[in-house]
């Protein structure tokens, strides 16, 4: 399927995890990664290829707690113990590494690799990285073959903000706006959906923005399991594929302490595991990524077992 492997900062190195034995019964994920080689999965279903974007660029442009560059390692730390009761294939490709305040070019060797491995046939899962992961992987998506055949792109935030900024300075706070602008420049309006904003961490300039893009929205407060579902399924039902981009700091600080801005009030665990499995069961997920992880604040793993749960269960 696949014709070149993409071009990364940082090789794939070997995961680690508990050893049970080596039969297909013991299986856990560390032991069913490997490298990714093109051609290589034999899998019916579409094989995931797990790509790192250590960067903390774009929080430390939004003056936020840095340390999401070592997120990537976290998260597969998280996931390597994990029994492994997958279908598919799953390859790690490496990280993009993004050096100093050099933002905008990692983002650009991060997209280049999630083309790559889209248009060769895989799901593809970035592991940020502050939020402005999700340009990184917005460039990736807009530049596959999938969107560029005339796919309409959907784009779904779990979120506690709408990212939407409107800086000089690309941050961590402007990607959504940045894909609404590269989208009108391509002659199409960005699909936009955020699952959990949080009203008192949005200004009001936020929400006319967002108001202005059309963008669609669900306050924390209103994210019952009823609603979210509701939501979710109206807009899936305009989009063709999707872009899926979790950041962690949805959740309430209680389950997800480490992130660069935790919340007060967040969305549910099991409502957000429940969005993850009706996206998955959609058919319609071409990418997603998992952003915000600080390990520096994180307790007890807490917050990269949570996104290691996420992936395992997007992917199942």
């Amino acid at each position: 399927m696949q014709t070149s492997t993409p071009t990364v900062d940082v090789t794939p190195t070997a995961w680690t995890g508990r050893f049970d034995g080596d039969g297909e019964q013991h299986r856990r994920w560390w032991q069913a990664v490997t490298p990714h080689v093109p051609e290589r999965s034999t899998s019916a279903a579409r094989p995931a290829v797990v790509l790192g974007f250590c960067s903390d660029a774009g929080v430390q442009r939004n003056k936020g707690r840095v340390g999401a560059a070592a997120a990537p390692a976290a998260i597969r730390e998280a996931l390597g113990p994990l029994a492994f009761h997958l279908d598919r294939d799953v390859f790690d490709a490496g990280d993009v590494v993004v050096e100093g305040d050099a933002l905008e070019a990692g983002q650009e060797r991060a997209g280049r690799a999630v083309s790559a491995l889209l248009d060769a046939g895989n799901l593809t899962v970035v592991l940020g990285g502050g939020h402005e992961t999700a340009f990184a992987s917005y460039l990736g998506v807009a530049g596959s073959e999938a969107v560029r055949s005339g796919k309409r792109l959907g784009v779904l935030n779990l979120d506690a903000h709408f990212d939407l900024r409107d800086e000089p300075t690309p941050s961590s706070g402007t990607p959504f706006l940045q894909m609404a602008q590269e989208e009108a420049a391509a002659g199409r309006e960005l699909q936009y959906a955020v699952v959990g904003i949080s009203e008192p961490n949005n200004t009001r300039t936020l929400f006319d923005t967002a108001d202005r893009l059309g963008v669609k929205y669900l306050l924390d407060e209103d994210c019952s399991p009823e609603a979210v579902t509701t939501f979710v399924t109206d807009f899936l039902a305009g989009i063709d594929v999707l872009y899926l981009t979790i950041d962690l700091d949805v959740l309430p600080a209680a389950t997800a302490p480490g992130v660069s801005a935790p919340a007060a009030y967040g969305v549910p665990l099991p409502v957000i595991t429940a969005v993850c499995k009706q996206v998955a069961a959609s058919g319609a997920l071409l990418h997603f990524d998992v952003a915000e992880l600080n390990p520096e604040f994180d307790i007890d793993g807490r917050t990269a077992k949570v996104a290691a749960r996420l992936v395992n269960t997007l992917l199942a």
